[in-house]
């Protein structure tokens, strides 16, 4: 299985992110890009990591990839299964368009403590803050 890695650009957080999907695409949310990627079918099934404040900080599965008509040309539409969902935050630079990434070195869906508890997102942010996480 391959994903994706792209920047959320002008995102400050997860939330605002779902949010601004949930304005522009309603209950389909999906992404727009440049061009259809090489292995297409590799990554239907796989997920799109969202780099934010150079982490990565959520993913949303792939579900669909089709090259579509806008105002803006032509563009690749990346269709997800979901809203975005928190990951274990991972430091990635930043880069323009998307970046495919092997199975094996994407991050983990949780931010876990023994219990199995998740951690407050507030603390997660702190912790990020700091770059202790």
């Amino acid at each position: 299985m391959l994903h994706l890695t792209k920047v959320a650009v002008g995102c400050p957080d997860i939330e605002t992110l779902a949010r601004l999907q949930q304005q522009r695409w309603g209950d389909a949310p999906c992404s727009l890009t440049r061009f259809m990627p090489k292995r297409a079918d590799e990554l239907i099934g796989g997920s799109l990591f969202w780099i934010i404040r150079h982490r990565l900080v959520a993913r949303q599965t792939i579900v669909s990839l089709a090259m579509v008509t806008t105002e803006w040309g032509e563009k690749c539409r990346i269709g997800f299964g979901a809203a975005p969902m928190p990951i274990s935050p991972v430091p990635r630079r930043a880069h323009q368009g998307w970046r495919y990434l092997a199975a094996d070195d994407a991050p983990v869906d949780t931010i876990a403590i023994n219990d199995g508890d998740a951690l407050p997102i507030g603390m997660v942010r702190e912790l990020q803050s700091l770059w202790l996480m």
